[in-house]
């Protein structure tokens, strides 16, 4: 890291480092990632060296206070330690990028909007707890309640690396809010993930394969109507690969979204074609619907929820909702490191009147 930095500084001296805003911008980005890397590393380092010489101190004058000091010096480096090795396993192409994270309700009508709403709250408090950067690119409201699909551009250290363990459906089973009867449930919405792919990687779009179609905004009436057509959505012809985007009153803004998810699209699927290896991508294929989810949310007649690739699970199902989901995406990323691809979801039986009785 710190020849990289060196290399760095090396090119961001030069004389023409700002005739080229783009590049420079990738490049300030990059050196200010490797920074703060270091920073960690070093600030442990330190942190490591002055609990020896604690330790050193304790034993040449069995100092008691000197000893537990080192030992709580230590015990707060332990989590740090590990956070840092978990990134070190992030190491694919666009394990660093920034990432676009799309959730779509599944079959269901309200009952699987409603569950969609739940998860794009679960993911806004992970997006904080992370300290990542978040806008909603598109949202499309339910017509009784929660939504039928939303996007986020996520913008933060590993954010794709972190989150590409949440690809897939997600399943909910629970007591309906909606149902007079008071029946157990089950609902399905579908997280997918793509990196926001860098400007200098090639995808070539021509122009005559898209189809621009304009319409005005969605939203829930009074001032916040858009009174023009600014929503923009984008379709490559030969491909079939529908964007949209309404999140800015400017059309031309809306539209650089698109071109943006478009071409991480695009590119994601060139990389299938031309390499097999990488099935990471692949759970955008799966129908949203029994069998194919990754992780279920039990919330009725007991309290579970149970990542089926990894086993991960836990009963503290509250806290998951209101967005501590990291150690699902460890566990996740050691097996993924231990097996060199994605765990595959395991099957799971249907339970007894799991679906609407």
């Amino acid at each position: 890291m710190e020849q990289k930095l060196t290399a760095l500084r090396a090119v961001m001296e030069s004389a023409d480092f700002w005739t080229d805003p783009e590049r420079a911008a990738k490049v300030n980005r990059e050196q200010k990632r490797i920074v703060d890397e270091l920073a960690k590393w070093r600030r442990m380092d330190k942190e490591l060296e002055d609990a020896e010489v604690l330790l050193d101190l304790a034993d040449e004058e069995n100092d008691e206070a000197a000893a537990k000091e080192a030992g709580a010096a230590i015990e707060s480096l332990e989590p740090r330690v590990k956070q840092l090795k978990l990134e070190r396993m992030l190491s694919g192409e666009h394990d660093q990028s920034d990432c676009f994270l799309s959730i779509n309700a599944g079959a269901g009508g309200t009952e699987a909007q409603d569950w969609a709403s739940m998860l794009s709250r679960m993911y806004m408090r992970y997006f904080e707890r992370m300290g990542y950067e978040v806008e909603i690119l598109d949202e499309q409201p339910g017509e009784e309640a929660g939504i039928k699909s939303i996007m986020f551009a996520v913008r933060g250290q590993y954010a794709y690396g972190y989150l590409k363990a949440e690809r897939g459906v997600h399943r909910l089973v629970r007591i309906s809010p909606f149902d007079a009867n008071k029946r157990r449930h089950t609902s399905f919405a579908a997280v997918f993930v793509l990196p926001d792919i860098e400007e200098d990687i090639s995808v070539e779009i021509n122009p005559e394969d898209l189809r621009v179609d304009t319409y005005r905004a969605s939203g829930h009436g009074g001032q916040k109507v858009n009174k023009t057509s600014s929503a923009v959505r984008i379709t490559h012809l030969p491909t079939n690969t529908v964007v949209q985007c309404q999140n800015e009153r400017s059309q031309h803004k809306n539209r650089a979204f698109c071109m943006k998810v478009l071409k991480a699209r695009l590119y994601q699927l060139e990389e299938r074609k031309q390499k097999e290896k990488i099935e990471a991508f692949s759970s955008d294929k799966k129908e949203i619907e029994w069998g194919s989810q990754i992780r279920s949310y039990v919330l009725q007649p007991y309290q579970l929820i149970k990542d089926l690739r990894t086993d991960h699970e836990t009963g503290n199902v509250q806290a998951v909702l209101d967005g501590a989901i990291h150690p699902f995406i460890e566990a996740y990323l050691m097996q993924e490191s231990m097996n060199g691809k994605p765990p595959p979801a395991k099957p799971e039986p249907e339970p007894a009147q799991a679906r609407a009785e």
